[in-house]
């Protein structure tokens, strides 16, 4: 009871924080409207039979903030139901019948007694694929009931599938990727190529589909890597024994878009764990070069279990800039680019989503 206490002390009652966020558009103007800032989830505190409350955490905020929003516990807690990955505030999952379900129920702003549940077709599982274990999940706008929406599954292996919810008859369209280095790769959705993009393992290579115009012939791009730093022996030991895992992220607000490495090892000890030992950015432009840097500006990036994003730091007053935040199931951590400070939590997080900026009617 004591823990729970001190738990409670340190969290915030009410509504998710609203901010006025602007971006530049494309055309010099500038667009404004009220948004929540990123925030993470951190758990839901049971409250009524399969229900809890959710609690989550500002990204521009020290304290958590504990809502008044029921949500299913099998959601953060992903036990039976399994998800298997987040975009734009929905989060997808898994079960046994082989269909993927789009649920807002952690969206903070979503509306806790008329959530929306989104079925999507039966999988169609290829011939030496499988569809039961799913690297990530992206979408290319912001609502599965946009009638141009498609969601994007990339599952551990060669295939890619895609669905557009909103079309009557909706069917998925499969993709069978040849190239190995795809295998274990996360996809994200480009607005600025208006495409789903694929870094390879290494980050050599970058994958472009667009389930319409791409079926048989996706795009690919090889990136050459420059300004590297120069690493001590002991530096250049310890990346080579991390697993490493490549993510891509754009910024809408600048046009940018960002690489990031990270470089990852299991505790020596103990509990078997994985913990973030380096993280690595670089910046791509149109001619396939990537550029080291240690300065993104006054951006922020977040990666987790949903699909990458990136924010303007001053459109979120106290938020800092020129940061990653990482969220995986076992650490929470923040990395200081300028010079490549890391903070690392551990934690334990049935729902490891970082939830980017919603907007508010």
């Amino acid at each position: 009871m004591s823990l729970l206490l001190r738990r409670l002390s340190r969290l915030r009652l009410g509504k998710p924080l609203l901010v006025r966020s602007s971006v530049l558009l494309s055309n010099g103007f500038s667009s404004s409207s009220l948004k929540t800032p990123p925030c993470s989830i951190v758990c839901a505190f049971p409250c009524e039979a399969d229900l809890g409350k959710l609690v989550i955490m500002n990204a521009n905020e020290r304290c958590c903030t504990y809502l008044e929003k029921r949500v299913p516990l099998q959601l953060v807690d992903s036990d039976p139901m399994v998800t298997i990955g987040a975009s734009h505030g929905w989060v997808a999952t898994l079960k046994d019948d082989g269909i993927v379900r789009l649920q807002d129920d952690l969206n903070p702003v979503a509306s806790d007694t008329d959530p929306k549940r989104i079925s999507l077709p039966p999988l169609v599982t290829l011939p030496r694929c499988q569809t039961q274990i799913v690297t990530n999940v992206a979408m290319s706008s912001s609502s599965p009931d946009d009638e141009d929406c498609v969601v994007a599954v990339k599952f551990l292996g060669p295939q890619l599938s895609f669905c557009r919810p909103a079309q009557s008859n909706s069917q998925w369209i499969n993709f069978r990727i040849a190239n190995p280095c795809f295998y274990s790769s996360h996809v994200i959705f480009s607005k600025k190529h208006d495409m789903f993009r694929i870094p390879g393992s290494g980050g050599h290579l970058i994958g472009s589909w667009d389930p319409l115009t791409h079926k048989h012939k996706p795009k690919f791009q090889r990136l050459r890597f420059k300004n590297l730093p120069e690493l001590t022996k002991t530096k250049r030991e310890l990346l080579h024994s991390c697993c490493t895992t490549e993510h891509l992220v754009e910024s809408e607000s600048t046009g940018e878009t960002f690489l990031v490495k990270l470089y990852r090892k299991a505790t020596p000890s103990g509990t078997l764990r994985m913990q973030t030992k380096a993280v690595m950015v670089f910046k791509l432009d149109e001619d396939g070069n990537a550029v080291y840097t240690q300065d993104i500006g006054d951006l922020r990036i977040f990666l987790s279990k949903s699909e990458p994003f990136c924010v303007p730091a001053p459109s979120f007053p106290g938020m800092g800039s020129n940061r990653i935040e990482i969220l995986d199931i076992e650490e929470s951590i923040s990395v200081f680019l300028c010079d490549s400070f890391i903070i690392a939590r551990h934690c334990t997080r049935g729902a490891p989503y970082h939830i980017p900026p919603q907007n508010i009617e």
